[in-house]
């Protein structure tokens, strides 16, 4: 059989020619928070974030893994979390573990109707990400992490050496 395909063709015209289906509008697979991450609301930086709402908020939160690339974020659609798998299995665990903390925190701003990716800021100096980040430097501060390695946590591909300066600038991280 030849398939001649015009400069424009249709979808459908293409998909009899080529007696394929692609379903394109497929479900998000989700899965509760908790059977993945156990014990996060007993975690004194969670119930700082939440309050008295940390077990209903925590027991209704959802997560999401896809994928082999990225880290960790928040759907802006319906605030739930989403993480790379290749992360969740490969990363360091106190890496990961503040993640979740940095990424609770845009759970509870996403509830509150706060816009979690403010174009009027860059990264470093978007108000729901300073606050997210003073959350996880004080948790991490409280596990025992020197200013140093709480650096070497905040660097990442998409901040210049300049961003992490002055992103640990606004933190009260000292830079060495």
């Amino acid at each position: 059989m030849t398939l001649e395909i015009t400069a424009e063709p249709e979808r459908e015209t293409i998909e009899e020619q080529l007696n394929v289906k692609i379903t394109r509008q497929v479900p998000i697979s989700l899965h509760p928070f908790k059977e993945y991450f156990k014990g996060f609301e007993k975690v004194e930086a969670v119930r700082r974030i939440f309050g008295d709402k940390t077990e209903d908020v925590l027991n209704n939160l959802k997560v999401e893994f896809a994928g082999t690339r990225g880290y960790m974020g928040v759907n802006p659609v319906d605030g739930h979390v989403l993480m790379g798998a290749n992360y969740l299995k490969n990363g360091d665990f106190v890496d990961i573990y503040l993640d979740i903390i940095h990424e609770l925190v845009h759970v509870r701003q996403f509830m509150e109707g706060k816009e979690l990716f403010d174009d009027n800021f860059s990264y470093i100096d978007r108000p729901t990400e300073l606050e997210a980040y003073r959350h996880t430097v004080e948790e991490a501060r409280r596990i025992g992490l020197t200013d140093a390695k709480i650096l070497r946590y905040l660097k990442t591909e998409w901040m210049t050496s300049k961003d992490v300066k002055s992103l640990a600038g606004a933190l009260n991280i000292k830079c060495q």
